[in-house]
């Protein structure tokens, strides 16, 4: 069965029918999810939840759920140190979501989405020391910043590597990726047509390089009729993906779970 690389399954949109999704997945050939950390206040429901439905799961902060302060920055990650080092824990496999989000610093500073750009640089740099301390691999939220991204990616020494989550960059953005032992992760964004630079990326590169996502509940293509975005969009995805590396479905899928595994040691 597949497993869909990144899906926030914790959220308050599933409160009302995860185990039934859970069932819906599995009907479809989807096995689950690793299920990534957003914040230290979403993390125990994260965890819970992951252990309910026994599914791998990663610890981190958001640039979104960035505090908004120097002092509160520091505590965050002493936090995030301290849940990584007592974990001992087999679901936890890795650290994330974490990154840069160049438009939410941009922002005027009252808006409430306002994320100063020397907070998120200084959070995102203390989960990439805490990586290659604790030889961890990343999931990482790269929005209009993958050139700031990859000049920090390249100051530390990352053993375990990780991935760009809902890639959607150049074919020489993923290179220079691909050559710092990092992956790709694909998503919904690859349904559609007019996302022309990513879906000419992922017929060019090759398998090894990529994961497949959603990221529920966000980023719903824009051909469904709900709202919420679910797992069950990878079939679609792999499909996709399929047509565009001219493949089989069932070569590429068990190429992507092979990544997968390799990749967070599953």
């Amino acid at each position: 069965m597949i497993f869909d690389s990144h899906a926030h399954l914790d959220f308050s949109e599933f409160d009302h029918d995860r185990r039934a999704l859970m069932a819906a997945m599995k009907a479809a050939g989807i096995g689950g999810a690793i299920i990534p950390g957003v914040s230290s206040e979403h993390w125990s429901k994260q965890k819970a939840i992951a252990h309910q439905l026994q599914l791998p799961y990663t610890l981190g902060i958001h640039p979104w759920y960035c505090p908004k302060t120097l002092i509160e920055c520091d505590q965050s990650l002493a936090a995030l140190r301290t849940e990584l080092m007592t974990a001992n824990d087999s679901l936890m496999v890795g650290i994330g979501e974490c990154g840069l989000d160049k438009p939410k610093a941009e922002l005027a500073p009252d808006n409430p989405a306002y994320v100063p750009w020397n907070l998120q640089y200084r959070v995102l740099d203390g989960q990439l020391a805490l990586a290659a301390e604790l030889k961890l691999p990343l999931i990482l939220h790269s929005v209009k910043s993958h050139n700031e991204l990859l000049g920090m990616l390249k100051q530390y020494s990352l053993p375990r590597g990780g991935v760009i989550h809902a890639f959607n960059g150049s074919y020489e953005t993923a290179i220079a990726y691909l050559e710092l032992g990092f992956k790709l992760g694909i998503g919904g964004l690859l349904l559609n047509k007019n996302a022309k630079k990513l879906r000419d990326t992922v017929s060019k590169l090759p398998l090894d390089a990529l994961l497949v996502e959603t990221d529920s509940p966000s980023m719903t293509p824009h051909f469904l009729p709900e709202k919420r975005n679910t797992p069950l969009t990878l079939v679609q995805i792999i499909a996709e993906m399929a047509n565009l590396q001219k493949n089989s479905n069932v070569l590429i899928s068990e190429h992507l779970q092979q990544n997968l595994m390799q990749l967070f040691e599953l």
